[in-house]
C-alpha cells in the first residue's frame, strides 16, 4: 500500500461500496470514466479498456470496457453466492486488464493471447496501491489467473490447467467469474453458457478422482 492523491483512494473505496451494493455497478462506473481521478494510476489500467478493440465474432459488444461493464453487472447478480464476494467483485472488474497489454491486431485477427496471466499480475500492482492484505491481493489475482480456464478445460486444450487452477484457487469461484465473463457479451445463450460450467466442473471433479485413483 503506498501514499496517493486523497482523491484516487477515495474513489477506490467509492468503485468498492458500488461493486458490493448496486445492482447494477456500471451505472456508476460510466459517470466516473471521464473523472481526472479515475484517469490517475492505478485506475489508468481500466480507463485504458476503453480503445482497447475486441474480436467482433466473440465480443460484439465492442471494446474490452464494454464488456468489463456487462461482466461486473453480471457478478452483481451473483456476488451473494461466491464465498469471498469482495475478492470476486474486484475479479470481475479487473478481469481483462491485461488484454491492453496482450491485444494485438495481425491482418485484422485480433487476439490477446495470455492476456489472463498479464492481468493476474496487472490485478497484484493495483491493488497493492490500496490494500494490505496479501492474502486477498493473491485471491483476486489467482481469479483472473485462471478465468480462461473454463474454455481451455472444456475444449479440452493445451492450456488447461486444472491441477494449477486448484492448487492456487477455487474452482467454483472460478466457475462463477467465468459464467459472468461468458455471460457479459452481446448476444450471449444462459443455458448454454451455464451447460459449459457444468461440463468446466464435472471436469475438474474427474480430474480430482482420477488423481486419487492412481495414489
Amino acid at each position: 500500500m503506498t501514499d496517493m492523491k486523497k482523491g484516487v483512494l477515495e474513489l477506490y473505496q467509492d468503485i468498492e461500496h458500488h461493486l458490493m451494493e448496486d445492482i447494477q455497478p456500471s451505472c456508476y462506473l460510466n459517470e466516473i470514466y471521464e473523472d481526472p481521478d479515475f484517469q490517475e494510476y492505478p485506475f489508468d489500467m481500466l480507463h485504458k479498456l476503453k480503445s482497447i478493440e475486441q474480436s467482433p465474432k466473440y465480443h460484439p459488444e465492442g471494446n474490452v470496457w464494454n464488456h468489463t461493464l456487462l461482466v461486473v453487472n453480471e457478478a452483481a447478480r451473483v456476488r451473494n453466492n461466491s464465498k469471498n464476494p469482495l475478492a470476486f467483485m474486484w475479479a470481475a472488474i479487473l478481469h481483462d486488464i491485461g488484454k491492453a497489454r496482450k491485444t494485438k491486431n495481425r491482418n485484422g485477427k485480433i487476439t490477446a493471447y495470455d492476456h489472463d496471466k498479464a492481468g493476474a499480475v496487472l490485478a497484484c500492482e493495483f491493488l497493492s496501491q490500496f490494500v494490505k492484505e496479501q492474502a486477498f491481493i493473491d485471491e483476486v489475482s489467482q481469479l483472473i489467473r485462471y478465468h480462461m480456464q473454463i474454455l481451455y478445460v472444456v475444449n479440452g486444450l493445451r492450456f488447461a490447467d486444472i491441477e494449477g487452477m486448484k492448487q492456487h484457487t477455487d474452482i467454483n469461484e472460478v466457475a462463477l467469474l467465468g459464467l459472468c465473463d461468458r455471460l457479459g457479451r452481446a448476444g450471449s445463450r444462459r443455458k448454454e453458457e451455464e451447460n459449459n460450467i457444468r461440463l468446466f466442473l464435472q471436469a475438474c471433479n474427474s480430474f480430482s478422482a482420477n488423481n486419487k485413483t492412481r495414489r
